[in-house]
């Protein structure tokens, strides 16, 4: 028994030749139209490339910024590398030493504290015994590489008995 086919209608023939222009021609603009590579970042929009769209696998390290990737396991330890030059000697023998002079009201007062033989001085100061306001501190230095050295006078002359303390500060240096 045969089936008889009917001819199909203008109006299905004229649709199916238009269905095939549009999808043709769109296609046809896509592959000819964009060249390799053109679409970039600055054509996408926010979100539009999310990881359900990105294939396993397919990003290299260089597609993150630092510190986006977690670090892999410690390698192993590398060999121990010579010892390096021994440093300079430092300081030994740390002390701070003091002397008072004499408590009484003659002006000026000079007084020196010394470092003991083999010792360097570092540093120095002086305390007024008591604090009275005329007096006043002339000098305060170092008189050599070991010796500190202080003279305070009466700004106005003063019946108080007062006194000096002058420190050094010494050690051994190499």
């Amino acid at each position: 028994m045969r089936i008889p086919l009917r001819r199909p209608s203008p109006a299905l023939v004229i649709s199916c030749v238009a269905l095939t222009l549009a999808l043709g021609g769109t296609s046809y603009a896509t592959v000819q139209a964009l060249p390799k590579n053109s679409v970039g970042t600055t054509q996408l929009k926010n979100a539009a490339v999310i990881s359900a769209k990105v294939k396993d696998r397919s990003l290299k390290r260089v597609d993150f910024a630092a510190g986006q990737l977690p670090a892999g396991p410690a390698g192993p330890a590398g060999p121990t590398g010579p010892a390096g030059p021994a440093g300079p000697a430092g300081l030994s023998g740390l002390e701070k030493l003091d002397t008072t002079s004499a408590s009484n009201s003659v002006s000026p007062k000079t007084q020196t504290t010394t470092c003991p033989a083999g010792k360097r001085l570092l540093g120095g100061g002086v305390r007024l015994n008591p604090a009275l306001a005329p007096l006043a501190v002339q000098q305060s230095f170092p008189d050599n590489d070991n010796v500190y050295r202080v003279t305070v006078r009466e700004m106005t002359a003063t019946p108080a008995a007062w006194s000096i303390t002058v420190y050094a500060v010494c050690a051994t240096a190499s």
